[in-house]
Order: C-alpha cells, then structure tokens, then sequence
C-alpha cells in the first residue's frame, strides 16, 4: 500500500470515529468502605456515604427519631469508593479520552489503575481530566477517597492567627448547610455526588457555549460565542439550526462569534406577564461533513436591568424587565434534601410548578446551599420564575489566601459556564449575610480580635466579594447577563438606612420578637429575606418517627425537629398574642399553621401597599430539607402549609388591601399585571357573621383607571359598624371594573383571631367528582382545614355565611376531615 493510500485509509478511520461520545460509569457496579476497615459495600452513585450506610444497614435514618445524633461520627471518617470500568480498542483509539467528575464532595485524591491522577478540594467544582495515557484495554480500576472535610478544614483554620467564626465550614468549599442551621441537621457528606463520565473525542469539541442578546426596540440580535478545542487547524463548518457557517480554527484553544437572525421569536416573559417562550438550538461542529461534536441549548429572549436610581426617601432597588418595572414577588430556597443526590426531576418540577402556582415570579437561591441541578433552572425557565442566584458563602468570614481565591475563581467559572444560559437568571450576588455579619454580629468582641485582626477580615472580604467574584464574572458572562450584587442584604436591619435602599432582610419580627404589626412600619425597597416558623403537616410529623409515631409537643423527637433553639418558646409566644392556644396536637398543628400565614400576610400587604417605594417582596422559605418546624411554606413531603396557600392569595395579580390606622381605614387597589383597568369602583360590605349585611357603600378615589397602584379615600371605622361589633363583623371588599367584572375581593376582620365571637359553623363536603367537592355552610366559616390523602386545590380558607366552594383534588380521596377556627376556641 503506498503512502496516500495509507494516509487516505487512516483520514477516513479517524473520520468515522470522529463523534465525540460520552458514557457515565455510574451505573458501574461501586463498592465504598471506611478507610480504618478491611470490609467494601455496595455502594450507588450518584450518592452521599451516609446513604450508602443507610442501604447497608449500618446507620438508621437520620432523619427518624433522635438519630441524628447517632451519626455524627461519621463526619470524622475517611472513606474510599473505587470500581472497575471496561474500556475498549475503539474507545482507546481515540484521541482523547478524558475523566469528568462532575461533583466530589469534597476532598478527594482520585486514583487510576494505581496512579494518583488528582487532588481535589471542592464540591462546586467540576473536573475534567485527560486518562488516554493510562487506560488499558479491557478492565480498569477507579479508586477516590475522600479525606474529611470537617478534619481538613480544622487544619486548614490553624493556619489563620485567629479564630473564624463558624469554623471549620469557612474553610471547605462545601454546601454550608451540612454543618447544620436553624432549620437543618448537621449532616456533613462525602462522597460521589454527581455523575462520572467518560468522553471520547477528535478533531476538535466544543467545552463551552455562551450567546450575547442585543435588543433595539422589540428587535433582538443573537450572537453565539462558541468556544472549540482543535486538534489541528483549518477550516471546520458551524451548524446553529439551520443557518451554518464555515470558520477557520487554530491549533488548541479557539473562541467563534457566530451571528444568529432571530426572525418570528418571542419574549421570554416571567409568570404572570405571559407566556415563557424558549426556543431549542442545536450547535453543531463537523468537519467533511462528519459530525464532530454538538451541544443542545434553549433559549429565552429577555432584558433585566437592575434599577437603582436616587431618590427623595433614598435609592430604589427594583427589576425592569423587557424594558418594564417587575414587582417581584417570591420566596427564598435552600437545598431540596440534606442528600442532595435523592432530589429528583420530579420533585424539583412540583416545587418550582407550586411556586408558579402561588403566583411568583422569583426564587432566591440561598448561599448556604448548593449551586442546584440543571433540572432545577430549567424549570424555572419553563415557568416563568426569575432567579436570583447566590453564591455559596453565607453568615460567616472567609479566608482570601491565594489558593482559596483560586479555588474560588474556578468555582464561579464552572458554575457561571454551566448556568448562564438560562434566561431566568436575573442577577448573581456574591453572598447570603457576610457584610451585615462582619459589621452586625459581634464576632470581633466575642473573639477578642485585635484591631489588625479586624482590618483583615475587612480586607478579605473586600478581595472575594468586591474583586475576585466579580472580575470574575467579567471574564465569564456576556455584558447582557452580568448584573452583580455583593452581599444580602447590602445593610443590616439594625440600620435605618436597610429601609431606604438595597435589599432588606427584615427579622425584627421572630428574632426581635416584635408583633406582625411591626411589618407595616419596617418597609424596604426590596424585602429579600423576612419569616415566622410553623409546623409541618402532620403527615410530615408522623415521617419524624421510625415507628408509631406519639403526636405530642413533649416528645423529644418533635422537640429535636426544631432545630432554632428557641423555636418552640417563640411560636407560643406569638401565639398567644393573635390565638387561642390549644392543647390537642392537631389543633396546635393546625394554628401553628395558621398563625404563620398570618404575620406573612401582614407582611406582603405591607410591602404591595408601599409600591413602587417597595418592588419585591421574597418570604424566607419555600422548602424544607428534612421533616422539620420551620420558616417553609411547603413541608418536606411536598404538602402545602396554610402559609404557601396565603402566598398564593396574597401574591394574586390584582388585590384589594386594607390597612387599619387609629380607627380609619385605608384601601390600596394594587396591579402588577401589564394591563390596566379603567373606571374602577370598590364597593365596601359590613356583613356579620351569621351574614346579615349591616351597611354597604363605595369607596372614593380621585382618579378612576388602575395602573399599578391606586388608593381610595379612607373611611373611618365607626362609619361602617360601632365598636361593639368588631368581634363579630368582618368587611367585604369587591373591586370592580367598569363592566361589573370583578378584579379583586378580600376581607377585613377587626379582631383578632382569639378574640372573634364565632359560632359554630354547619359545613358540609359534597362530592362533585371523583377529583372535586364542594364545601358550603350556614355561617362564617374561618379558616377551614381540609384534611385527607391528596392536594386541595384550595384551603385554611373563609367561607362566607350560606356560599360554597369548589375544590379540586389532585387525586380521589374517600375520608375528607374537616377543621376550622371555631373548634379550636
């Protein structure tokens, strides 16, 4: 054969073998042992060392009983995990073969058939390693072992000449959470927790790939930048849908612009402005016209800016997006499981979906979590749910050596690579709670820091915050995604000036132990962070105990699913101020619920009233992490708490509100859709309880049309009922436009819970279908808890004096229970 026959016959077999592939080895038969014992166990990955205790056996379920105490040795292990993969003579015929960790948790020293391949030292970030050199043909060993974190980063504070609060979890570029909160166990993993995959490519691939968004008007202009590894160089082919493109690569690292005509697309608009429209785009590379490599990305066009402009009362703190005003409205999220690797796409779907549902247009992404799965900002996408996305560095000081920075800059890149695309993501900010920590919080005092000590903290923080992460984010982003925020909140809530500019986390309520009503006077530009605890449903409860479970507030398993030391105390105190304190389990349960959906309410009305003072309001938090007392709206079964079904009323489009001042009443029509309504009326009702209408008039306004905001003359109290039926008349609001149609109801009642003279209530539940009910009754019915197996398309709701209701169901049930206010007095 002479030699252009050869080097033909070779080109075409490179050619053929030209399609990079990938395969994951997690579906390999693992095995896992603690580094002190001879003895290796099944192991599953993706997955946690405390999971795979729990398959085998040696350690119960951490979130049963009081167990997770019994498991906190295991924080203090080293363990190894290893398997045996086959690699065949096509794969090894490739021109590369690399190793991709996709997440270590945390440090780890990674072995090939005997050969230390790496080191690593981070759980955020992502690892890709060139092995063509020491693979073999047929079986090959993988051996990782995680040294741990909690010892490594003991080591890593005596380096520092004074103590770090919250060490050792500062110095681990881990999620946070795991060292426990107030709303979480400690649990701190180790382990394989993301997948491991092998790819093989040719010729060139494609590592990462980014598209600027340039709009004038309602036009908008693509441009994808396409970064490529090349073998070789020379002319290569673009295919981006149906429009390609040949470019000319160099030899190694290239970066390609590629315009892209966007003819006929619409906006990505968020939940309640319209649809989230995407659109799919396929990348492909190839070289004589065979595929080389291709990447699959959606998109949605959108602008965010973030608006902050001076202003009499300070500066704002608000969202435009697609060139207007957004009132965001939401809540705030932490990790779906204390072991990341069990959240599934499911369950991230039905959360993101029961926040789309309650009418929220924004997520904020804790710091002290994890970077989320990709399923997570998809759904997002699809839904219609902006995110703000934090870093992962919450309520503590870190170091800023040199290797920590570095460690970090990668970490934002892996991340900011693997998120940037989604158009939900509205802005990046660099940490949950550090500046208000370092000025707030005493740890200098408590430590005895020197002067110089504290100056270091100081200029630490300046160094991760101020420059490294968002130089960083320069390097990474597009221009039209880069919106940076340093810290929340930006000023502590100790400080007026948290109210008059920035973002705001406002905990004067439960921490302060101030009344709900407090929330009417501490009102910030943006409210990011802000909660009252309640129980869980008493599904959730029961899931505490491994066997029958005992619903008592004395028992030691409830009481260790507290996790705020002085949760339990706060909850009855507020209690008692607002309701009746019951003694049966259920119905404490049931109140509990009830009494933190309440100061929510009182919250975000608040808040809307204020607008546009005020443009976003986000609850501290949507989710749980485990079956716990917490601040969350949904339990860690997935159930709806009293609360998340308020959001979903309070969070509505269009309210009517009213706001109680020194025996006057003030009313607030509020829109935050983008259509306005004209020649709008409110008509005021005062109804007692047994649904007797006592007096009814319009309110006034000066002006007729609702755009966002419009108030309504006040009217006072005693015009409406005289003092002695506050307890016993509560005020119907109906706003209406100009055809009759109604925009917004509510009611306003005078008393408080504990002090309404109710009387029992005649509800009766008829089923409709097998999927819906209708609930009526006789008299006012407040607060009406539905209970059974299934989810309630609405609940704890009032029900006026001889209504019904129809309630949807999300699956047959046969024994509906049924509960309100009045039993509980």
């Amino acid at each position: 054969m002479n030699k252009s026959i050869l080097f033909a016959f070779l080109f075409i077999q490179s050619m053929m073998n030209a399609q990079l592939t990938e395969r994951s080895l997690s579906s390999e038969k693992w095995q896992f042992r603690n580094t002190q014992e001879q003895k290796w166990l099944p192991a599953k990955i993706p997955g946690t060392v405390h999971l795979d205790l729990i398959d085998n056996k040696v350690i119960p379920d951490p979130f049963k009983d009081e167990n997770e105490k019994r498991v906190q040795w295991i924080e203090n292990e080293d363990w190894e995990y290893q398997t045996s993969f086959n690699i065949s003579s096509k794969e090894l015929n490739n021109d590369h073969v690399d190793l991709i960790f996709n997440g270590l948790d945390t440090f780890s020293e990674i072995y090939l058939n005997g050969k230390l391949l790496k080191k690593t030292d981070n759980m955020f970030r992502k690892w890709e390693i060139p092995v063509k050199e020491l693979l073999k043909e047929g079986n090959n060993d993988l051996k990782i072992k995680f040294i741990s974190a909690v010892k490594e980063g003991k080591e890593r504070a005596k380096k520092v000449p004074f103590t770090m609060p919250e060490s050792p979890r500062s110095f681990v570029r881990k999620a946070q959470y795991q060292f426990g909160w107030d709303w979480g166990p400690r649990l701190v993993t180790a382990g394989i927790w993301k997948d491991i995959q092998l790819k093989c490519w040719n010729l060139a691939e494609i590592p990462n790939i980014k598209y600027h968004q340039n709009s004038s008007g309602n036009i908008f202009n693509l441009k994808f930048e396409v970064e490529i590894n090349a073998e070789n160089s020379g002319d290569y082919v673009l295919n981006i849908n149906k429009q390609t493109q040949t470019v000319s690569l160099k030899k190694g690292f290239n970066k390609i612009s590629v315009p892209y005509k966007t003819d006929g697309m619409k906006l990505w608009q968020p939940n309640g402005w319209g649809d989230a429209n995407l659109y799919d785009f396929k990348i492909v590379l190839s070289k004589k016209n065979i595929s080389l490599d291709q990447k699959n990305i959606k998109i949605g066009l959108r602008t965010v800016e973030l608006v902050q402009e001076k202003d009499t009362a300070g500066k704002s703190f608000y969202f435009k997006v697609n060139g207007k005003p957004l009132y965001a409205k939401g809540t705030n999220w932490i990790p779906g499981d204390s072991f990341s690797p069990r959240m599934t796409k499911e369950k991230y779907r039905k959360l993101i979906k029961d926040a789309k549902d309650a009418n929220m247009n924004m997520i904020r992404v804790w710091g002290g979590g994890i970077y989320e799965d990709d399923e997570f900002y998809k759904a997002c996408d699809e839904n219609g749910i902006l995110v703000w996305q934090d870093f992962m560095f919450a309520g503590s000081f870190y170091p800023a050596d040199e290797a920590f920075l570095n460690n970090v800059k990668e970490e934002i890149k892996d991340q900011v690579n693997r998120l940037q695309n989604h158009p939900s993501i509205a802005l990046w900010c660099g940490n949950n709670e550090i500046d208000e920590a370092i000025v707030n919080w005493g740890y200098q005092k408590q430590f005895k820091y020197s002067k110089e000590d504290s100056l270091q903290v100081w200029k630490d923080y300046k160094k991760l915050f101020h420059e490294l992460i968002p130089n960083t984010l320069k390097e990474s982003l597009t221009s039209d995604k880069n919106i940076y925020w340093p810290s929340s909140p930006s000023i502590g809530w100790g400080h007026k000036e948290s109210l008059t500019e920035g973002d705001s986390h406002y905990w004067g309520v439960w921490w302060g132990e101030q009344p709900f009503e407090m929330y009417n006077e501490k009102v910030g530009r943006f409210m990011s962070e802000y909660g009252f605890q309640g129980m869980p449903g008493p599904e959730a409860v029961k899931s505490m105990f491994s066997g029958t479970p005992d619903l008592n507030l004395q028992n030691p398993v409830i009481k260790a699913h507290e996790k705020n030391t002085r949760g339990w105390e706060i909850i009855s105190e507020y209690m008692k101020r607002d309701y009746k304190v019951p003694t049966d389990f259920i119905q404490y349960n049931y109140i509990s619920q009830l009494l933190q959906a309440r100061g929510m309410r009182i919250a975000v009305e608040a808040h809307r009233r204020s607008k546009p003072y005020n443009m976003g309001t986000l609850y501290w938090q949507l989710n749980d992490c485990w079956p716990v007392v917490s601040w969350s709206s949904i339990d860690y079964l997935g159930t709806w708490k009293a609360l998340h079904y308020q959001m979903k009323r309070s969070f509505e489009q269009q309210v009517i509100l009213t706001e109680e001042k020194e025996g006057i009443l003030n009313f607030y029509a509020v829109n935050d859709g983008l259509k306005s309504f004209n020649n709008v009326n409110l008509e005021l009702k005062a109804i007692n309880f047994n649904g007797k209408i006592l007096k009814g008039l319009k309110a006034v306004s000066k002006e007729k049309m609702l755009g966002s905001i419009l108030k309504f003359e006040p009217v006072k109290i005693e015009t409406l009922i005289p003092d002695s039926d506050k307890n016993k008349t509560f005020l119907q609001l109906t706003l209406k436009d100009k055809d009759g149609n109604i925009i917004a109801s509510s009611l306003h009642f005078f008393a408080k819970p504990k002090d309404l003279q109710l009387t029992q209530p005649g509800i009766k539940i008829k089923k409709i279908s097998a999927d819906e009910v209708e609930v009526s009754t006789d008299v006012l019915a407040k607060d009406i808890y539905l209970m059974g197996d299934t989810h309630f398309s609405d609940n704890f709701f009032d029900l006026l004096p001889n209504t019904s209701k129809k309630i949807k169901l999300s699956k047959p049930v046969e024994n509906i229970k049924v509960m309100s206010l009045w039993d509980t007095l």
